[in-house]
């Protein structure tokens, strides 16, 4: 796996590797606002993740989730995780918690 010294520097070469959305977490499901497509835990897979820490600041905590729709569309999700993370569902916190411990 890549690594990357920045949260920018991860999204461009995730983007120049082809994951062009960015989606946004909810609840029970992903959202993506360029195609207003909906995919929930059992449309998608992680494929990878990258975690940034800020330097001082403990709510810099960042990860990236690079993003296969089973629809063959690729993304990016950005979120917090630790204490500023989302309030999702059980489903959605059961898929990507599997792939933060790695």
């Amino acid at each position: 796996m890549k690594t990357y010294d920045t949260v920018t520097e991860a999204l461009e070469d995730l983007r120049k590797q082809g994951f062009t959305l960015d989606y946004n977490l909810k609840d029970n499901h992903l959202k993506c606002q360029q195609n207003a497509i909906e995919l929930h835990p059992a449309d998608f897979d992680i494929v990878d993740v990258y975690r940034f820490e800020g330097m001082t600041d403990p709510g810099d905590e960042t990860v990236i989730y690079a993003i296969d729709a089973k629809n063959g569309q690729h993304g990016t999700l950005v979120d917090a995780y630790g204490p500023y993370s989302e309030a999702v569902s059980p489903e959605m916190a059961e898929k990507l918690a599997i792939h933060q411990r790695k």
